[in-house]
């Protein structure tokens, strides 16, 4: 009897627990099957370079959030953002700052701010996408609960972060850090 003919595919292990395995060690997908120690450190490095490219998608959009604040600043030629009522001053309370919310009645601040044209809203929602995109699937590569994919991704941020954090705004609003959203 030939069983030669039915050679048993390996199949990817799947382990809900800690684990340090890195043969048939399957990466998010059953295609980015680990065969080899060669294979699982391309893998560790690409895993890596993800991390690191998720920090640079938010140094990019905070960056570009920036650039089009100054350019619609620019051309409206004001100094300041409009407030809630159009006017370019601050708004005290009880002038219409605030007003009640739909469902439970309690007091909403209104949006304040410039208003962004279709295109920058479009650029900034691929850009967004492209975030909460690529941190659910690093959060799925975390899932493998396998020791060496999870410091691939907190390494992958670390190193992104220390490459693209080199300012800090003191006045600007607190970074978000690496969330799956």
């Amino acid at each position: 009897m030939n069983h030669g003919a039915h050679d048993m595919a390996v199949r990817c292990s799947m382990n809900m627990l800690w684990n340090t395995q890195i043969i048939d060690t399957c990466v998010v997908f059953r295609q980015w099957h680990i065969h080899s120690n060669l294979q699982f450190f391309f893998s560790f490095l690409a895993i890596v370079a993800l991390g690191m490219l998720y920090e640079y998608l938010r140094v990019f959009s905070k960056d570009f959030d920036k650039r089009i604040g100054v350019k619609l600043r620019i051309q409206s030629g004001r100094r300041t953002p409009l407030t809630a009522s159009g006017q370019s001053s601050p708004e005290r309370h009880g002038d219409g700052a605030e007003e009640r919310g739909l469902l439970n009645g309690l007091r909403v601040a209104r949006k304040q701010g410039f208003a962004v044209p279709p295109l920058y809203r479009a650029l900034r929602a691929v850009l967004y996408g492209a975030s909460v995109g690529l941190s659910f699937f690093l959060m799925l590569v975390f899932m493998t609960y396998n020791a060496y994919l999870i410091f691939a991704v907190i390494l992958g941020a670390a190193v992104g972060h220390y490459i693209l954090g080199d300012t800090i705004e003191l006045n600007g609003p607190a970074d978000k850090g690496m969330a799956c959203h």
